[in-house]
């Protein structure tokens, strides 16, 4: 025969330590709380990234540290405006140190003669060719034959890099001229501080881009450090702004632009076959026929008499 038997019942409150115990608020412990909408859970979000920041001691410089061993993970853009007074004074920081780096390339590529020669022929080349500027590629070939002219073995490069291992195809075209008595190799390139331009750029970064020439002349060791400092910069400002790195704004992408697969070539005709008018114009500017080089050939020149 079964046996019933009745429980007792509490009927005496608990005390306060005892609920603390029940429901947890006796000790301290990381949660994640959801709004009920992950378009609208940023709030807690932020305070759990305060609170592990406040138990682990991290600083602006740690965070900065892992985001750029993780740089080259990024591969789209996610908008996120909670940015802080810390994160700006940390872009500053990280800023100075960048143009601080970038003045001591400047500075090495100074001492080097035939570069600042051959600078101040690319330069004379950009002038007398003004009206040939919105067409890179006639552009290119313009100062090519300049330099070629002026007893340079100069060409154009043409890279061309295919999707790999995170790298998103591409390619590009840049002059280069390659010293006879030593074989170095310079680096040409008529529109170098516009390859960097960015959407929605900070102060920060504007103040770096200042500093980029509009023309580059230099060997690959000094063109190198340049685009790895940029891309470091192109990447501190995006995420200020909330926005992760996109593929083509890479370092590796942006170095290949430069150094990924290339062949040389001296066509004065580019590739794609679309041929502007070809003239010969004496330059009193530079002092003689410009002009008159292979064939007589050359792409339309700004021409300025006296």
């Amino acid at each position: 025969m079964p046996i019933f038997a009745r429980t007792k019942r509490v009927t005496d409150p608990l005390d306060e330590r005892v609920k603390d115990r029940i429901v947890g608020r006796d000790r301290r412990e990381p949660a994640y709380v959801s709004s009920g909408s992950e378009h609208s859970a940023h709030d807690d979000d932020s305070e759990l990234l305060d609170f592990f920041l406040e138990d682990d001691g991290e600083t602006c410089n740690n965070i900065n540290n892992n985001n750029n061993r993780n740089a080259d993970d990024d591969d789209g853009y996610q908008t996120n405006d909670n940015e802080t007074d810390s994160d700006s004074e940390c872009e500053s920081d990280r800023t100075d140190v960048l143009i601080e780096s970038l003045i001591s390339v400047f500075r090495s590529q100074n001492v080097d003669r035939f570069r600042n020669v051959l600078l101040s022929n690319v330069l004379k080349a950009m002038e007398v060719f003004e009206r040939s500027r919105s067409n890179k590629q006639m552009l290119n070939r313009n100062v090519m034959l300049f330099l070629q002219k002026n007893g340079y073995n100069a060409a154009i490069c043409k890279t061309k890099w295919q999707t790999c291992g995170g790298l998103t195809s591409g390619n590009y075209e840049f002059i280069d001229v390659v010293r006879s008595n030593s074989g170095d190799r310079y680096f040409i390139d008529v529109n170098f501080a516009g390859e960097f331009d960015i959407a929605r750029a900070t102060t920060n970064f504007r103040r770096i881009l200042n500093l980029l020439p509009a023309v580059f002349v230099g060997k690959s060791e000094d063109l190198k450090q340049i685009v790895k400092l940029l891309s470091d910069a192109t990447r501190l400002s995006l995420r200020s702004r909330g926005l992760l790195l996109p593929p083509w704004r890479k370092n590796r992408f942006m170095q290949n632009k430069w150094f990924g697969p290339y062949r040389r070539t001296v066509n004065y005709t580019p590739a794609n076959g679309s041929t502007a008018s070809m003239q010969t114009v004496k330059c009193s500017l530079i002092g003689f026929n410009a002009v008159s080089g292979f064939n007589g050939a050359l792409f339309p020149a700004a021409t300025r008499t006296r």
